[in-house]
C-alpha cells in the first residue's frame, strides 16, 4: 500500500506507537514454572528391558569389560564417551593406570588418533627442537668416541681406589638423513600427545617453583654426580642442541602404546636422556591421570616433595615403556635404570643403560625405582 492511500489520522497514530518506548517483557522464574507444573511419573517396564541405552543406571550396571567379560570390579571399569563399551583398566592395551579426568576413548575410538602419521620436514624438525647450526658438528661422534675410550684406560690404572662406573656420553648416527627420522618419531609421539618438546626441567606459575628443587631437602640424602659425569651431561646436552640425538626411535605398539627402541648399538652406563618436564609438587598432583609421573624430590616433609609431570612438555623419556617387576621375566627385559642425582645442587633424572642394548631393542626399566605404587603387574 503506497504512503500516501493511508489517512492522516491513522498515520498519526502509527507514529506514535512507534516513539513509544518498548516495554520489556517480563519472564516467570523457574520457581514459579515449577510450582505449577505437572508433576510426571516415569512407568518402568515389568521385565526392565532397556537395550535401547535408555534406561541410564540400567544399562550401566550390566556393562562388561569387552576384554575379560567381567562386569565385575565397577570402580576400575571405564566406559568409552564415544561408543559406551566398558574396558577394565588393567584389561585394556595399553592399560590405563590412574581413572582419567576427561573425555577417554577405548582403543577402537581413539586408534586413529594414537598412531604417529603426521609427517614433518626437515625445516619443520629443526624449529621443533630448535636446533642450533654449528661449525664443529662434523667429526663429533668420532671424538665422542675417543673421548670415551681415554676415560676406560684412565680408570683401570687406577689401582688404589675402588673403582667406579662413570657415565658415558651416548654416540648419535652418522648418518643425518637417519637421524632426521628419528626425531620425526619423536616429534610425532609428542605431537599425537598434545605435548611441546623440552629437553630441560621447566617451572611453571601455580607450580613448584625453582627454589624448591634443592637436593639438600632430599630425605637421607642424595647422589652427587661427579665432576667427569657432569662433564658427560653437559657434553650430551651440547650435541643435542646441534641435533644429535642419542640413536633411538619412537614407534607405536597396539599393546604398549608408544615405546622407544634402539636404532644403533648403545653401550652399557650410556646417558640415555634427562627426564624432564614441568616440575610440581606431588600435593597438587594426587589426583591427576597423567601416566608417567616421576619422583624427582623426596623431603622428610611430603608437602615439599617435588615430581616431573610430562604431560605438556617432555623428550623422548616420556615414552619409555616400564617392566612387569611382579614376574622374572619382566625384570629380565630391562636395560636401562633410572638415577636421581645432585646436580650443580639441583635434583635431575638421568635414565642410563644398564648392559649393552643392540639395535632393534626394546628400552625398559623399573617404574618403581623408588616407590612401589605404580601397578605394573599387567605390564606385558
Amino acid at each position: 500500500m503506497a504512503p500516501s492511500s493511508i489517512p492522516a489520522s491513522q498515520r498519526i497514530q502509527l507514529q506514535l506507537r512507534a516513539a513509544e518506548p518498548r516495554r520489556r517483557q517480563k519472564y516467570r522464574s523457574i520457581k514459579e514454572i515449577m510450582r505449577v507444573a505437572k508433576r510426571v511419573v516415569l512407568l518402568e517396564s515389568d521385565d526392565g528391558d532397556q537395550s535401547d541405552g535408555g534406561g541410564g543406571g540400567d544399562y550401566y550396571s550390566r556393562v562388561a569389560c569387552e576384554q575379560c567379560g567381567s562386569g565385575e570390579r565397577a570402580d576400575e571399569l571405564l566406559l568409552c564417551d564415544r561408543c559406551d563399551r566398558g574396558y577394565h583398566m588393567l584389561c585394556v592395551r595399553p592399560i590405563v593406570a590412574r581413572v582419567p579426568i576427561g573425555l577417554w576413548f577405548c582403543p577402537a575410538c581413539s586408534d586413529n588418533k594414537n598412531r604417529p602419521i603426521k609427517s614433518f620436514s626437515q625445516k619443520k624438525i629443526v624449529d621443533f627442537f630448535r636446533i642450533q647450526k654449528s661449525e664443529e658438528a662434523d667429526g663429533k661422534c668420532a671424538s665422542i668416541q675417543e673421548v670415551n675410550k681415554k676415560r676406560r684406560r684412565r680408570a683401570s690404572t687406577l689401582v688404589f681406589h675402588k673403582k667406579r662406573r662413570r657415565l658415558l656420553a651416548y654416540v648419535p648416527l652418522e648418518d643425518p638423513e637417519r637421524r632426521l627420522i628419528q626425531m620425526a618419531s619423536l616429534a610425532s609421539a609428542l605431537t599425537a600427545q598434545h605435548m611441546e618438546f623440552s629437553n630441560q626441567l621447566t617451572y611453571m606459575p601455580n607450580m613448584a617453583p625453582l627454589s624448591a628443587n634443592q637436593a639438600i631437602f632430599e630425605n637421607g640424602g642424595m647422589q652427587v654426580l661427579s665432576k667427569e659425569d657432569t662433564e658427560t651431561l653437559e657434553q650430551c646436552r651440547a650435541m643435542q642442541t646441534r641435533g644429535e640425538y642419542p640413536p633411538l626411535i619412537v614407534t607405536f605398539d597396539s599393546c604398549e602404546g608408544y615405546t622407544v627402541e634402539a636404532d644403533g648399538p648403545i653401550k652399557d652406563m650410556t646417558l640415555i636422556a634427562e627426564y624432564t618436564g614441568d616440575v610440581d609438587y606431588i600435593k597438587n598432583r594426587e589426583q591427576d591421570d597423567c601416566d608417567s609421573l616421576m619422583t624427582l624430590l623426596l623431603t622428610a616433609d611430603p608437602s615439599d616433595s617435588l615430581i616431573v609431570c610430562p604431560d605438556k612438555r617432555g623428550n623422548i623419556a616420556r615414552f619409555i615403556s616400564g617392566i612387569n617387576n611382579h614376574t622374572v621375566e619382566g625384570r629380565k627385559k630391562q636395560n636401562v635404570k633410572c638415577v636421581r642425582y645432585n646436580v650443580g645442587g639441583a635434583c635431575h633424572v638421568l635414565l642410563v643403560a644398564t648392559r649393552d642394548i643392540s639395535k632393534g631393542e626394546r628400552l625398559y626399566y623399573d617404574y618403581n625405582g623408588y616407590e612401589h605404587e605404580y601397578p605394573t603387574h599387567n605390564f606385558v
